[in-house]
């Protein structure tokens, strides 16, 4: 009998060469991925050693990803193993990035605690696509500067923090995006920030307002950041004279006024998420030196 020949094998023999199941040899050979050679006298399906090497290739592409219609496909000529490996690269990118925002939105549920339907709005927010994105944003600019006659140097700062999120985003730059369209789209925020905004705008025929660029002039900060880092007290005399230093005679009230509003509208965390979802190298977030400096501010006027 045929089935007897050592040069020809049952499917049972291929299943035993391959170490895949019967089963799954039958399925493959009746969708065409692995024909038999020929038939047995009883009408039993009979391979060779060319359909062991056939079932090593099918079986590798399926692992890499491939369905059995592309694996025919190579198999018969009509694609190549390269064209198909293409496009899988492509959709295996696509599913990368999409589980990548999903561990993203997990590992901030888990960290926040967050429930069910802050859940689904934190996944909605990060899922948005870059126009969508650029929409959120750029209403939340409008309402916060429209209408105002920033000064230039400031406009364009802000204007410079646009909210490009890559296509390949870090579960990072998600979470810090998560948290920042959050707070772009609160009405709190937005009318903090303007109110902060108000306060730097110059009046017309007027100077700038004082403070108004306190929040662009890191040095500013990395003053108060080395003094902290000396443990100067900011209720003390020589927080009085760096204030000298910084300010002169600058009218501290209005500064203290502006560097109130903006640490209460939370500009410095704008700031900071903003820098984070662009992936950039953001220096730390300066909330806690700008608080010192306005508590130092405050000190002073009542002396």
């Amino acid at each position: 009998m045929d089935d007897e020949r050592p040069d020809v094998l049952t499917i049972g023999r291929l299943a035993h060469r391959t170490g895949l199941s019967v089963r799954t040899l039958r399925f493959w050979s009746d969708e065409g991925a692995v024909p038999p050679v020929a038939r047995s006298a009883s009408g039993y399906r009979l391979y060779d050693a060319g359909s062991v090497a056939r079932v090593e290739l099918v079986r590798t592409l399926r692992e890499l990803g491939l369905g059995l219609d592309e694996v025919c496909r190579v198999l018969s000529g009509r694609t190549t193993v390269a064209e198909v490996a293409d496009a899988h690269v492509a959709a295996l990118d696509a599913q990368i990035r999409s589980l990548k925002v999903s561990r993203a939105v997990l590992s901030t549920v888990a960290t926040r605690g967050s429930t069910a339907e802050e859940t689904a709005l934190m996944n909605r927010l990060a899922r948005l696509s870059a126009a969508e994105r650029k929409q959120v944003v750029d209403e939340f600019k409008e309402e916060v500067f429209g209408g105002l006659d920033v000064e230039p140097r400031v406009r364009e700062r802000f204007r410079a923090y646009s909210v490009e999120l890559p296509d390949d985003p870090t579960p990072g730059q998600v979470d810090a995006w998560i948290e920042l369209a959050e707070l772009v789209r609160d009405p709190g925020f937005r009318a903090r920030l303007r109110t902060w905004m108000e306060l730097n705008t110059p009046v017309p025929g007027q100077g700038r307002p004082p403070g108004a660029s306190i929040w662009w002039a890191r040095q500013v900060v990395q003053t108060v950041a080395a003094a902290r880092k000396r443990g100067v007290a900011p209720d003390g005399p020589e927080a009085v004279d760096m204030l000298s230093e910084l300010f002169g005679d600058t009218d501290r009230a209005a500064v203290l006024r502006s560097l109130e509003a903006g640490i209460e509208a939370g500009a410095e965390r704008y700031r900071t998420l903003v820098a984070r979802v662009r992936g950039q190298d953001a220096s730390p977030e300066a909330t806690a030196e700008l608080e010192w400096l306005a508590r130092a501010l405050r000190t002073a006027d009542r002396a």
